[in-house]
């Protein structure tokens, strides 16, 4: 039976092995591409739901995303797009997954509620001011834990749901469990949403950290082994 018990790397190993910051890096020029042509196709039709029964709850039916944010200049060139590099992206996550399972850095790096529940509450509470000490924390806290983990999740979705889009006959059965065609395309926008504000949160507590940055780049220091 697996245990997180034991979130501590090898001695040898680098806080930042390379093929996770491989992984990070060829991410960043991928979703700039999914992102923009996803926009573009969008906007061949700002609308969401089925046609004839927009849905109430969408407050940007009929918004035109900025022309500066599309990529692709029309739909089919934007559908080339995504299409190509949704693939690259799918297997950068896939590798990401098995380095993940096989290298035991998901001990470290995914959140268990067991372990980490109370960790992130209080980091939380550190970052609001209403905690004067930050808890302890090895490579990651309970809180990047928890926001690392969502993005991935959120990242099997865009893929997941993506597909439902490209082959919504061929993979009839996934559509049927994403809740159909028109449900897909709204847990598409939905995840692009939710991965932009977690860009920016990333951005914001790096600008704040950057040593993790240096890290990132650079692998960091290995640790001493007497």
């Amino acid at each position: 039976m697996l245990s997180c018990r034991a979130v501590r790397a090898p001695p040898t190993r680098r806080p930042q092995p390379w093929p996770i910051r491989l992984a990070h890096w060829v991410n960043v020029p991928l979703l700039v591409i999914m992102a923009g042509s996803g926009l573009q196709i969008l906007a061949a039709y700002p609308m969401l739901g089925p046609q004839g029964r927009p849905y109430g709850a969408y407050p940007f039916q009929g918004g035109i995303p900025p022309e500066w944010a599309r990529l692709g200049d029309w739909l089919a060139g934007a559908r080339q797009w995504h299409f190509a590099f949704g693939g690259f992206l799918a297997l950068n996550g896939l590798a990401y997954l098995l380095y993940l399972a096989f290298s035991g850095e998901w001990r470290r790096r995914l959140f268990f509620p067991r372990r980490d529940t109370r960790n992130a509450a209080s980091t939380l509470a550190f970052y609001l001011r209403l905690r004067k000490q930050p808890p302890t924390q090895e490579l990651y806290n309970g809180l990047q834990r928890l926001a690392y983990t969502t993005a991935l999740l959120l990242g099997i979705l865009a893929v997941l749901s993506g597909l439902a889009l490209y082959k919504p006959v061929q993979l009839g059965a996934l559509t049927s469990v994403l809740g159909g065609y028109d449900v897909a395309r709204a847990l598409h926008l939905l995840t692009l949403a939710l991965l932009g504000l977690f860009t920016v949160g990333h951005v914001v507590m790096v600008l704040l950290h950057p040593r993790s940055l240096r890290e990132m780049v650079t692998g960091g220091r290995r640790p001493d082994v007497h």
